[in-house]
């Protein structure tokens, strides 16, 4: 059985049975619709993981072509019983939650390793994509140091309950939002310590 169809096979197993987000679905049939694609997996960059080979001694890996495989061996470098997760699809189910950008290498390219190296790997069984989180009036871009980062959001010394209700209130579920730190403030005041805080009090 060619890569394709065993790809096309799993898929179709694991959104029947699983919990894949309606955009998790589109975005991945968008990329498989027409049939598999070569895609690039190198960058030629200065950062990142090398190719380990003469030819392409000046090439690194694609960060998300490389980034999936590394669950795999962080979880062999903390357990060497990392099989019981990596290689145990009958009795452990792979929940994976993202932005709607990551969705194809998570649904697609690394399936497609696993399934390539035909070697009983576990795959994800529910996809769970949600839109973009943009920052204030733009995008999130920790190369340009736009947005607020988890190093930064400690250094806020606002409580780590307050980050998660608000972020949990604006995630972007079925379209775009933004973060704000205005909103954060009135958010905060006006749901969390008002309404929320006279109930409980």
């Amino acid at each position: 059985m060619q890569l394709e169809e065993k790809l096309e096979t799993w898929l179709q197993r694991s959104i029947e049975t699983g919990d894949w987000t309606a955009n998790a679905r589109f975005i991945t049939h968008s990329w498989i619709r027409d049939g598999l694609k070569a895609r690039c997996i190198t960058r030629d960059l200065k950062w990142g993981t090398p190719v380990p080979l003469e030819e392409f001694k000046d090439k690194v890996f694609y960060v998300w072509f490389d980034a999936p495989i590394g669950y795999i061996s962080i979880t062999a470098d903390y357990t060497e019983h990392w099989e019981k997760w990596w290689k145990n699809p009958e009795e452990v189910k792979l929940y994976n939650f993202m932005a709607k950008d990551n969705v194809p290498f998570h649904s697609v390219v690394f399936p497609c390793s696993l399934l390539g190296a035909d070697d009983n790997y576990t795959l994800v069984n529910s996809l769970i994509a949600t839109e973009y989180l943009n920052y204030e009036d733009g995008k999130f871009s920790k190369s340009r140091g736009v947005g607020v980062f988890g190093d930064m959001a400690k250094e806020t010394g606002i409580p780590v309950d307050i980050w998660r209700f608000y972020l949990l209130l604006v995630r972007p579920e079925g379209q775009d939002s933004s973060f704000s730190w205005h909103d954060l403030m009135l958010r905060n005041n006006a749901e969390l310590l008002n309404n929320l805080g006279n109930f409980v009090n």
